[in-house]
């Protein structure tokens, strides 16, 4: 019983999750709620992979946390298991670049890695669509945070390399889909001409969940995640509030499993609401934490600096980025940009005495908690 202390304890040997990677970012449910619009919509661009065409070119967009990459790891299972297809995901924020994209499609074809130097991107291009052709292989290419290509200026390179791979190499059948959460980025718009031109792209909107889907939504993954009787109604109420705030269902999923392993630290067999509220002062920073994990030590060494100088003009910030990394100020300015794109820092321009308009730069986050995840 709830209100019995020694029933509400846990041995040592005991635990409330019934499955705790239902709670990772990576999990794939088995039902899928409340994107059967988008699941159509998808199916419809990748249905001609199955009859030995090219799928449709697809554009994927919506706020972080809407379910995008989900509802493409899902049928991107259900399509890899039909013969002449391949599927391959390259998480943009990793592979940021048109030869590591490259290098992930080579591995995932050929099942091991290329070599680390002294192979050409022609060479490498050459081998991936040969052994399309060769196996007579459809290959449908999702490329996810496709907008950190964009922040490197390599989105028109490997699009154009992508699309352009059937008159190169005749007989390559490759389909693309492009998914991004910055809904500030005009993909299309930011693209080269000559990419334009063959990018004719499907589009597909993920919105913001409702308050009412992410219960249903977060009720099924403690349903499955936790023993019976560990979360109940009230708790979930609070989560889900928690959730609808921040605008990201993976806050929700964060947050149900840190109030998990809050209450088990307590050695309780249920999840109490003061447990919730002490979770979610790290489960509110998720998005911080993933873009963090996936910037160079350069660009970490930017939002350090801005930390110090948190505020201060960009100038002053310049020289002690400069003295930290001894780069120069045309890469200072392009990891300004994207960081300010990433949502970590903020910018504001004021008019400055005998100087003309001046910016200045702060972060978007508390600093202790951007410091804390660096």
């Amino acid at each position: 019983m709830r209100d019995d202390p020694e029933e509400g304890m846990l041995s040592w040997d005991e635990t409330v999750f019934r499955d705790e990677h239902v709670f990772e970012i990576d999990y794939v449910p088995e039902t899928f709620n409340h994107r059967e619009t988008q699941l159509q919509s998808l199916k419809y661009a990748l249905r001609p992979a199955v009859r030995g065409s090219r799928p449709l070119n697809t554009t994927v967009r919506g706020p972080p946390g809407t379910g995008k990459t989900t509802a493409v790891q899902k049928l991107y299972g259900e399509l890899g298991a039909q013969s002449g297809v391949r599927t391959v995901r390259v998480n943009c924020q990793v592979d940021s670049t048109r030869y590591a994209v490259f290098s992930r499609i080579f591995e995932h074809i050929f099942e091991y890695e290329p070599p680390s130097s002294g192979i050409s991107f022609k060479k490498l291009f050459g081998q991936i669509t040969d052994r399309l052709v060769e196996e007579d292989e459809v290959l449908a290419v999702a490329l996810d945070d496709v907008n950190y290509l964009f922040y490197e200026n390599e989105a028109s390179d490997t699009l154009y390399s992508l699309l352009r791979a059937h008159e190169t190499h005749s007989g390559a059948r490759i389909g693309v889909i492009i998914v991004s959460s910055d809904l500030s980025l005009d993909v299309i718009d930011e693209l080269d001409g000559r990419v334009q031109s063959v990018f004719r792209p499907e589009e597909v909107y993920f919105p913001v969940y409702g308050v009412d889907e992410i219960v249903d939504i977060l009720r099924g993954r403690a349903k499955r995640g936790f023993h019976d009787g560990v979360v109940g109604d009230p708790e979930l109420d609070r989560v889900a509030e928690l959730t609808a705030e921040s605008g990201d269902l993976r806050v929700g999923i964060d947050l149900l499993r840190r109030a998990g392993l809050h209450a088990e630290m307590r050695a309780s067999r249920t999840v109490t609401l003061e447990d919730v509220e002490a979770a979610y002062d790290k489960s509110k920073y998720v998005h911080l934490s993933r873009c963090l994990r996936g910037l160079s030590d350069s660009e970490r060494a930017l939002v350090r600096v801005i930390a110090e100088y948190d505020g201060e003009q960009a100038g002053a910030v310049y020289e002690g980025f400069h003295d930290e990394t001894g780069l120069g100020y045309t890469r200072y300015s392009e990891i300004v940009t994207k960081l300010e794109q990433l949502g970590i820092i903020d910018t504001e321009y004021a008019e400055i005495d005998g100087r003309g308009r001046s910016r200045s730069l702060s972060l978007a986050y508390d600093t202790d908690a951007v410091l804390d995840r660096l």
